[in-house]
């Protein structure tokens, strides 16, 4: 099964976003510090609604923290970016990816990217929109995932 990574988010509505959607799908959470806010905070619980015991979370204080994490159980790597080099509908997944989402205001470090196995961009018909919200962001990428190997059935 795929699973989400969030490194360095920034704001807790986006988060809580996201953890719903895992939540619903079953899809495991990895948030790696530092985070722009403390995983208590009200917003952050508020937009997961009631959804927090069905979501699988894993908290990572460094990026090398999940690597050791991610060294253990293995898969891909896929860095969403909007400098990404492959469209995330054209790539082929597989169940063990790991889909790599950066914070709101700067994205993945250069370092993460270079790390990963592929690098992907959300296509946008408007070159004036810099980028998508990042909640918004996980749930395409994720169900683009789902889609592929089946899961949406």
């Amino acid at each position: 099964m795929p699973q989400v990574v969030l490194v360095n988010p920034q704001i807790p509505p986006n988060t809580g976003n996201i953890a719903r959607t895992c939540a619903a799908t079953g899809t495991e959470l990895h948030l790696v510090g530092p985070l722009g806010f403390e995983i208590s905070d009200r917003y952050l619980k508020r937009a997961g609604l009631d959804y927090w015991p069905y979501v699988k979370l894993h908290y990572h204080k460094t990026i090398e923290a999940f690597e050791n994490v991610h060294q253990e159980r293995g898969g891909r790597l896929l860095g969403f970016s909007v400098s990404g080099s492959s469209s995330y509908i054209q790539f082929p997944y597989q169940a063990d990816d790991w889909l790599l989402f950066g914070s709101e205001t700067t994205g993945l470090p250069p370092t993460v990217l270079s790390a990963c196995d592929a690098t992907l961009y959300i296509p946008m018909a408007e070159p004036g929109v810099r980028s998508l919200n990042l909640s918004v962001s996980v749930a395409v990428g994720l169900f683009e995932v789902r889609r592929q190997l089946g899961y949406l059935l």
